[in-house]
């Protein structure tokens, strides 16, 4: 069975920098070891890359979150250098959950996709979700120990919405 394993906006800002959490930072460890297992395991790995450009305070998303954040070619953007993105593919996105990787999977032929990373409450379930409705009969499923919302709450209350969609929390 061909099994994708998504691994969601781990980038410098959302770790450690300006939308960084202590759970977050957490994460990076068990993140890592996922990502170990998958190619050990042959499985396919994607990362993606939320993406910004200098006019991100003008924007929708900048409107309501004015904190300058992942802006292309920066530190910020870049994925956490504890984590093995080599030969993984790299989508970037301009928004909380992508079109681009829901068209991805479908195409896929995919038989089980996983996806870890940050922020459970925003992009995980964002695109968790999109995943789903771009492949309604193919296992999804969102490992726990390996997201971090933005409060633990706010991690748990997106967990038991993904659960509730059908995506499997593991």
């Amino acid at each position: 069975m061909k099994k994708l394993l998504v691994v969601v906006d781990m980038q410098n800002d959302f770790i450690g920098g300006p939308l960084g959490t202590k759970e977050a930072e957490a994460v990076v460890p068990a993140v890592a070891a996922r990502i170990k297992r998958a190619k050990a395991d042959g499985d396919e790995i994607l990362f993606t890359r939320d993406t910004h450009g200098d006019d991100y305070p003008a924007s929708a998303e900048g409107k309501k979150l004015p904190v300058a954040h992942c802006l292309r070619g920066t530190y910020g953007w870049q994925i956490d250098g504890r984590l093995d993105a080599a030969g993984a593919k790299i989508l970037d996105k301009p928004a909380f959950g992508s079109v681009a990787l829901g068209e991805y999977v479908r195409s896929g032929g995919y038989g089980e996709i996983e996806l870890v990373g940050v922020c459970t409450d925003i992009c995980v379930i964002s695109n968790a979700l999109l995943v789903k409705a771009f492949s309604p009969e193919t296992r999804v499923a969102v490992r726990r120990d390996c997201c971090a919302g933005v409060t633990p709450e706010s991690h748990e209350n997106a967990l038991r919405a993904m659960a509730v969609c059908q995506i499997e929390i593991i």
